[in-house]
């Protein structure tokens, strides 16, 4: 039976990088895959799926979280990649689900596990719920060397902790932090520091 993976990690974990190579391998082995991103990510260009080390790949599939996947169209496929899973809605994840049930194809998903107010987005939410094999793609804290585990959205190097859930960024906006630093910034901006 074909299974539904959730790797999740913070931000500048690698996970759109491990994407990548994975359709890579998929592709050289002359096996197909199509990769699929929610519409709203447009960072890098609208289909642009590319990792921060410079690798790129255009998205076969846009999704709006209340469209209808092509089911039909992905079956036969050798597998499905999902970059920023955190975005889609809880009926593409249940479609994603379907896809690996109803026509046996895998469906890796890459993303963040919660935002930078350290909850979870309801796309993760839904993978935590229905994913066959959780992974965490691990990095360090951009202070220390622990693991981080929190993305700390930056506004002029000071952590910020109200606004928009989703904000569009990278490196200028987001950092990857363990927990220790994610509660010195949030208490610094609890007292207005």
């Amino acid at each position: 039976m074909a299974k539904l993976y959730f790797r999740y990690g913070t931000m500048d974990s690698a996970k759109t990088l491990n994407l990548l190579a994975v359709a890579h391998n998929y592709r050289k082995q002359g096996k197909r895959c199509a990769l699929m991103k929610p519409r709203l990510d447009v960072r890098f260009g609208a289909a642009a799926i590319r990792s921060r080390s410079g690798l790129e790949a255009e998205a076969d599939l846009l999704v709006d979280p209340d469209d209808d996947l092509p089911l039909d169209e992905l079956r036969g496929l050798d597998c499905v990649l999902v970059d920023e899973a955190q975005f889609l809605s809880e009926k593409i994840i249940d479609q994603l689900r379907d896809l690996t049930i109803d026509h046996g194809v895998p469906v890796i998903c890459y993303g963040l596990r919660t935002d930078f107010q350290a909850r979870l987005f309801p796309g993760s939410r839904r993978l935590l719920e229905l994913a066959d094999t959780i992974e965490e793609v691990k990095v360090t804290c951009y202070y220390c060397g622990r693991k981080a585990v929190f993305n700390l959205r930056l506004v002029d190097g000071r952590g910020v902790f109200e606004g928009p859930q989703v904000e569009l960024g990278a490196d200028e906006k987001y950092v990857p932090v363990c927990w220790t630093h994610y509660r010195e910034h949030r208490d610094a901006a609890r007292a207005g520091r």
